[in-house]
Formats: C-alpha cells, sequence, structure tokens
C-alpha cells in the first residue's frame, strides 16, 4: 500500500465533476481503495474524495466508527429541511477553514468496496462529511459555499503532515 499524493487547491481535477465508476471494474481498484484508506488516516482525514488524488471517479473514503470505507458512485437522498452551520477544513486546501451551512440528516445510497448495495442514513457530522466529499465529486469546493474564512499560517510544508 501506499500512501497518495493530495493535490492543492487551485489543481484542475478538483474542479472536475467525477466519472462513474463502472462496477465491472471494481477487482482493479480495489490497490487504489486501499491506498486511498491508507492516506486518509495518515492525513488525518474524515474523509479522502479520489478527485483529491488526481483521479476524477465517484469513490470516496470516510472514516466510519467501524474504520475507513469505500462509497462508490455516492447518491444523496431525502435531505432534511433543517441544516446547521459549522467549521470545515480540507486536505486540498491546507489551513484554511470557514463556516458551511448543510443538511443535518440525509440518506446515503451507493456501493462498497465489493460492489454490494449500500444505503445508510447519516446525520450530524457524518452527513457533513459525506456531503462535502460528494461536493468534491461534483468539482465543489467547500471555499465555494463557505463564509467566515479564515487561513491560519502552519510552519508545516504539507508533504511534512
Amino acid at each position: 500500500m501506499a500512501i497518495l499524493k493530495v493535490i492543492i487547491n487551485p489543481h484542475p481535477t478538483l474542479r472536475k465533476k467525477a466519472e462513474e465508476i463502472d462496477l465491472k471494474d471494481l477487482k482493479n481498484l480495489q490497490g487504489f481503495i486501499k491506498d486511498m484508506k491508507k492516506t486518509m488516516v495518515k492525513k488525518d482525514g474524515l474523509g479522502l474524495a479520489a478527485n483529491q488524488v488526481n483521479v476524477a471517479k465517484r469513490l470516496f473514503i470516510i472514516n466510519t466508527k467501524d474504520g475507513p470505507q469505500a462509497i462508490i458512485n455516492p447518491t444523496l437522498h431525502n435531505k432534511s429541511f433543517k441544516k446547521k452551520w459549522s467549521e470545515e477544513g480540507c486536505l486540498s486546501i491546507p489551513d484554511t477553514y470557514g463556516q458551511v451551512k448543510r443538511h443535518y440528516h440525509l440518506i446515503l445510497k451507493g456501493f462498497d468496496h465489493k460492489g454490494k448495495k449500500l444505503k445508510m442514513k447519516v446525520e450530524g457530522l457524518f452527513a457533513r462529511v459525506v456531503q462535502h466529499e460528494t461536493d468534491h465529486l461534483n468539482g465543489i469546493l467547500f471555499i465555494d459555499k463557505a463564509k467566515k474564512i479564515v487561513t491560519h499560517e502552519s510552519n508545516n510544508t504539507y508533504e511534512d503532515l
């Protein structure tokens, strides 16, 4: 397994709408999925979209109570009327944070790394991360939606993280 290079805004792949994954190709993606999981954990992320490692495919990894899980071809349904503001950051926009308003709960549908259908009701922080990562797959960054954006200077270079 390898740690993948996380690309930084304004890299053009971050603005691409990712392509659906043909579930027949999943066998060929297993190594990539493992590398994405390892990269997300190493970079201390809550989620990581394939766009962020320069692959415009509809796939993201999300940290769950059971460990990192791949979500393939995600779709969001039954979004709550209730929305909540909260701070977000992004591995592809280091040292930058902003307040983003997101749906408090929703239904996430997609497929796991084996191509098995998933349907999960998600809420709170988990729902926020799912929306953030789905935005990535649509070429949208949190700074496009954020208010009160702040940047903190860091002594680290991104590759040190």
